[in-house]
């Protein structure tokens, strides 16, 4: 039979500090079957123990202390999880975590920044690469992949407020856009473009500027299907109402 899934992904920009301004409240109030967060900045024994009971906790976190790291909690029990791409993060600063379920596989994935100065986009280019390339190979073999994060770039003018002010920041440079382009064309669907083509929709805003209160922002954080699950989508959205980090969360409902 049949069943339908939510699952929401967030950059908390520091789990601790997203725990005081209400995580695990909205959480419990919002029941999704799975919550996916990037930028945990926290060791498993750092993080506080009193999030929902009926959620399995998986992690993956940077050898670095405070910095990057992914966390899925999970009301379903994955049958097998992955701790970055072969059960140890290849680059070691723990940005992904794969969990398979019998009907999916999941990747939380926290995307390299290329800097203001560019200083990682080489390293960014590289992983973005890597990444298609792996869950290219996932679909070869058979698997439904589902992929969810921050993926650090907007895709098109209408993905951010200011695009022509920005088309040289990382973030939204073409060769950047450009990866964005092949992963589509290569058969992966912007879930929330399937139901929402209008701009102003976006998942991140500046708090220095507090961009928030204005909307000026960018839509870097996605819920990425294979073009075979694209029948079984029955939402996408995003949750700008939800405030605890810079970033908004973002999910679907998908039936499996």
């Amino acid at each position: 039979m049949r069943k339908q899934v939510r699952i929401i992904s967030w950059n908390v920009a520091g789990l601790r500090a997203a725990v005081k301004k209400g995580l695990y409240d909205f959480m419990k109030k919002d029941g999704a079957e799975i919550f996916c967060l990037q930028e945990v900045k926290a060791k498993i024994d750092q993080i506080p123990k009193d999030y929902p009971s009926d959620y399995y906790l998986n992690l993956n976190s940077a050898e670095k202390a405070g910095y990057s790291g992914v966390a899925t909690f999970s009301k379903l029990e994955p049958k097998t999880v992955i701790v970055g791409d072969v059960d140890n993060d290849w680059d070691n600063e723990g940005r992904v975590l794969i969990t398979k379920y019998d009907e999916f596989t999941l990747l939380n994935v926290y995307f390299p920044n290329g800097k203001r100065d560019l200083g990682r986009l080489d390293y960014k280019l590289k992983f973005y690469e890597y990444f298609l390339g792996y869950i290219n190979q996932l679909r070869e073999n058979g698997e439904k992949v589902i992929f969810v994060g921050d993926v650090n770039t907007a895709h098109q003018e209408i993905d951010l407020a200011r695009p022509k002010e920005n088309s040289k920041t990382s973030g939204f440079l073409e060769i950047e856009r450009k990866w964005m382009d092949k992963l589509e064309y290569q058969g992966w669907i912007d879930s929330f473009r399937v139901f929402n083509q209008k701009a102003e929709n976006y998942t991140w805003w500046d708090q220095i500027t507090k961009a928030r209160e204005r909307n000026v922002g960018w839509r870097i954080d996605y819920v990425f299907i294979d073009e075979k699950l694209k029948k079984n989508l029955k939402e996408a959205f995003i949750l700008k109402e939800v405030y605890g980090s810079d970033h908004c969360p973002v999910g679907i409902e998908i039936e499996i």
